[in-house]
């Protein structure tokens, strides 16, 4: 029999059903809650993505985190049983998230391995630069059935700490961070998808979802759209300091793709209404694929959510220079720099594009730029 008592989070009046902080309030195995952070310098030289989610109704909590140096990755991963505290304690084997003031300043940071002081390890201070700001609410069907929904918020700030690997210290200074928050339902690995899933399979998927930092202003685009080109998400918002967001209509993208793949080198972005168009300009400056390493479909080596066991910590390298089959059929975060209105920024060009895209001239699974 299991003891049911209160967590540490009830004694805050911050309960929204009539149960414990311990539950949520849905019995969907799928229910989650994380975050993701990118820490980028400006000239490409290095790319680290970090994450931590709880799972409620699978009992587990687990993090990551993915440095990619020249061709290398590296990566630390880590999963364990949830705790009582584990809403308020974001730690998972090595791997710890700690919020100094909400929505302002955070200390992220991961520990060497004691039989492998070489290894990756780093402590980052991530300060946000502009207000957090609500991303579209996000909904997916398959069928009749909700097998996504998420409410999210994304920001932008900056970075300063060290990162050491392979008896190298990398010193952080001013580099950009974004980050995105995100909790609801999402599909985790171990279901059966059923006569749903046989019955309406996906014939394509175009995302893009971009958040860019600027010296006085905070970008986000996101496009999400389906084989045929119809769009089921869309957000293009500027932020600036003590001004009313402004929304910059229906983003029109156009990606030029490396010959012979979906990898994109560049890409322009269309924005802005009838009384002033607007191009964001995006160069890619280097590439993290988020199936290798990171936990995202359609890994094969871990995924969120799922049970590794207790106190589970693995590390690993992988060789971007060698091909990863698995990589191009997931979704790939690329360090970016952006130009926009005379102004140079940089952020993430986070990009997927699978199957049948009609509008890109992608016709399947197979189908890749000439």
């Amino acid at each position: 029999m299991t003891d049911d008592r209160p967590v540490p989070l009830d004694e805050y009046p911050v309960h929204q059903v009539p149960l414990s902080m311990k539950y949520v309030a849905t019995g969907d195995r799928n229910a989650y809650d994380r975050c993701i952070f990118h820490v980028l310098d400006h000239e490409g030289r290095a790319l680290l993505i970090l994450g931590l989610g709880v799972y409620p109704n699978l009992g587990v909590i687990d993090a990551y985190a993915t440095l990619r140096l020249g061709d290398t990755l590296h990566a630390v991963r880590a999963s364990d049983a949830l705790r009582d505290d584990s809403r308020t304690n974001l730690a998972v084997g090595p791997l710890r998230i700690l919020v100094e003031r909400p929505l302002r300043d955070f200390v992220l940071s991961c520990a060497a391995a004691p039989d492998d002081p070489d290894g990756l390890s780093y402590e980052i201070n991530w300060s946000a630069d502009f207000p957090a700001l609500w991303e579209p609410h996000h909904l997916q069907r398959r069928g009749g059935r909700l097998t996504l929904e998420g409410r999210r918020f994304a920001q932008a700030g900056h970075c300063d700490g060290w990162i050491r690997v392979g008896g190298r210290e990398l010193r952080v200074r001013g580099w950009t961070g974004t980050r995105d928050r995100s909790w609801g339902v999402r599909p985790v690995p171990g279901e059966e998808g059923g006569r749903l899933a046989e019955e309406h399979p996906t014939a394509g998927f175009h995302w893009i979802w971009c958040p860019v930092r600027f010296e006085d202003r905070f970008l986000m685009v996101i496009v999400q759209e389906d084989a045929d080109g119809h769009r089921s998400l869309n957000d293009a918002t500027l932020v600036r300091p003590g001004h009313r967001d402004r929304q910059l209509g229906w983003p029109q993208p156009e990606i030029t793709y490396r010959s012979g793949t979906r990898h994109p080198e560049r890409a322009l972005v269309h924005l802005g209404d009838i009384r002033k168009p607007m191009e964001l300009e995006v160069e890619v400056l280097t590439s993290s694929p988020l199936a290798l390493g990171a936990g995202y479909p359609p890994a094969d080596d871990w995924q969120h959510g799922t049970w590794q066991g207790r106190d589970w910590t693995d590390r690993r390298t992988y060789d971007l220079a060698e091909p990863h089959p698995l990589a191009a059929f997931g979704v790939t975060d690329h360090a970016a720099r952006f130009r926009l209105d005379g102004r140079i920024g940089h952020g993430i060009f986070e990009h997927g594009s699978f199957g049948r895209h009609d509008p890109s001239g992608f016709t399947g699974f197979d189908s890749v730029a000439p």
